[in-house]
């Protein structure tokens, strides 16, 4: 594990510019929040996870916690929206450059485009962002990730992962014993 690794300078002066204490965490390469939390030893619901959806035709990022699916109903109806869709990866890459596109920090004016936060993750004694790269993360309090995002915009917008269900269980053959071996 590299231990060089560092917070893209846009990100760095941001914080450095707002006053945010935080903490960089580096740890080895993840893609989904489940693998942070598990390479990091916390609970997924400390998991800052961020999705860019198109609000009508605008952009947007949205914070949930690590162990939810957003709501997009209750986003759709919080934003007033027609329409509320994941934003294409091309869109994304070309919106977040210099940043990992699985890796956004979601700080909305870094980006300038809007935030709509999920209630239940500033219930977190830390957050952990990710810091624009699949090997780093940002740990910070809840107020700092606020006072960052004064425009935020704040809501109960996820609902309860759906489980996935285990697939079914096959029978094994039963062993064959002497008795039931056929005999030649």
């Amino acid at each position: 594990m590299e231990q060089d690794i560092k917070l893209p300078k846009k990100i760095e002066n941001f914080l450095a510019k707002k006053g945010i204490k935080y903490e960089m965490a580096v740890h080895r390469t993840v893609y989904t929040a489940f693998d942070k939390a598990a390479t990091m030893r916390v609970k997924p619901a400390a998991i800052a996870k961020v999705l860019v959806v198109k609000i009508d035709r605008d952009l947007a990022m949205v914070v949930i916690g690590g162990d939810k699916n957003l709501n997009i109903e209750k986003l759709q109806k919080l934003a007033k929206a027609k329409t509320v869709g994941f934003a294409k990866e091309k869109i994304i890459g070309e919106t977040f450059k210099g940043i990992d596109p699985g890796a956004i920090t979601p700080f909305s004016e870094i980006w300038g485009i809007k935030l709509f936060c999920d209630k239940k993750i500033l219930e977190q004694p830390k957050m952990i962002l990710s810091a624009g790269t699949y090997e780093a993360s940002i740990k910070l309090a809840p107020g700092a990730f606020i006072k960052a995002n004064p425009e935020m915009v704040i809501a109960v917008i996820s609902k309860a992962r759906e489980k996935t269900k285990a697939a079914p269980k096959v029978k094994k053959p039963a062993k064959k014993t002497n008795k039931t071996q056929k005999r030649r």
